[in-house]
């Protein structure tokens, strides 16, 4: 089953990386015709050298935004632990360990190769999740890095920035050729939206595979489920201010901080003693019960950079 789902994923992200970048190319060609001159693969090697850019810098980016501080066995030897036997057991090597110094309870991968790999906690969750929560939850990180994920991400997600650009650029645009200008403009709006969309769908199908890799890493479901449910309700309860330095990178985080104050009135249905955890009981009785999702929740999960937590973790249950 794990490499029937591995294949599943990374021919989807193929699929997505390859209409985002004919996306680009489109809008390219529109450009090049526009001003007479360049040609299509000039501005196709400019397009190419941005998303490299982003590629290179991306890393230092989600560092710096994150305030993330790497630390050493002797500073934090059971994070370690943890991440160095799932390591092992995902086959790949060990990925650094950093905490960001944010209160925030959340957990991030992120890296250029599987190689750079970097997993880090934030002060919030280390506060917040018991050991096999916890574990659980650096098992889905792993499962990023694993599965190269996090890499076509950072790629992908600045080709929609790309089009939004030039479509701002075109707003400015005068003289006589503004029809031709406008016509670039729409193309370029349009290829905008479409590419958000498009890497909003990556980014959700993603954190599915994630959790089933956490799970075929040997964590408990239950204990990814807990670990989900303790995380929405934190983030509702986080400084907004600290959460809106951050909700730039907010696909990079296990859930949609954003989103967290909405979830918690569905995730109720799951925690039948509500005690604030989900057990091994519960998460086997949601099994072979309906999951009750509202219709914004719906409607707002194709917006949003991750599943509905409801859905996930009926997707546990299947697993368990």
């Amino acid at each position: 089953m794990k490499g029937a789902s591995t294949w599943k994923l990374k021919l989807r992200l193929w699929i997505v990386t390859v209409a985002l970048f004919a996306l680009l190319y489109v809008i390219v060609m529109l450009i090049s015709s526009y001003f007479g001159f360049g040609g299509p693969l000039a501005f196709t090697v400019l397009a190419f050298i941005i998303v490299f850019a982003q590629y290179m810098l991306g890393p230092k980016i989600v560092e710096s935004t994150m305030r993330v501080n790497y630390v050493s066995e002797a500073e934090a030897p059971r994070l370690h632990a943890m991440v160095e036997d799932l390591a092992i057991k995902a086959n790949i090597p060990k990925p650094r360990v950093g905490i960001a110094e944010i209160g925030i309870p959340n957990a991030f991968a992120f890296g250029k190769t599987k190689k750079d790999g970097r997993i880090c906690v934030t002060r919030g969750i280390l506060k917040l999740l018991d050991d096999e929560e916890l574990e659980a939850v650096l098992g889905h990180e792993m499962s990023h890095i694993r599965h190269s994920d996090m890499i076509v991400m950072t790629l992908i997600s600045v080709v929609p920035l790309i089009c939004y650009y030039i479509f701002i650029s075109t707003l400015f645009s005068s003289g006589e050729r503004n029809s031709g200008g406008a016509i670039i403009g729409i193309a370029a709006l349009g290829a905008y939206l479409a590419g958000q969309l498009l890497v909003l769908f990556v980014s959700r199908v993603r954190e599915y595979y994630a959790d089933q890799g956490s799970v075929e890493l040997g964590c408990k479901p239950h204990k990814l489920a807990s670990a989900l449910y303790k995380l929405v309700y934190g983030s509702a309860a986080a400084n907004k201010d600290e959460l809106k330095k951050v909700e730039g990178l907010k696909a990079f985080f296990v859930n949609d901080v954003s989103d967290a104050s909405n979830e918690i009135k569905d995730l109720r249905q799951i925690d039948v003693n509500l005690d604030g955890v989900i057990t091994e009981d519960e998460l086997a009785e949601l099994k072979y019960t309906p999951a009750k999702i509202g219709t914004g929740a719906k409607v707002m999960e194709i917006l949003s950079t991750h599943p509905n937590m409801v859905k996930r973790v009926k997707r546990l249950a299947e697993l368990s």
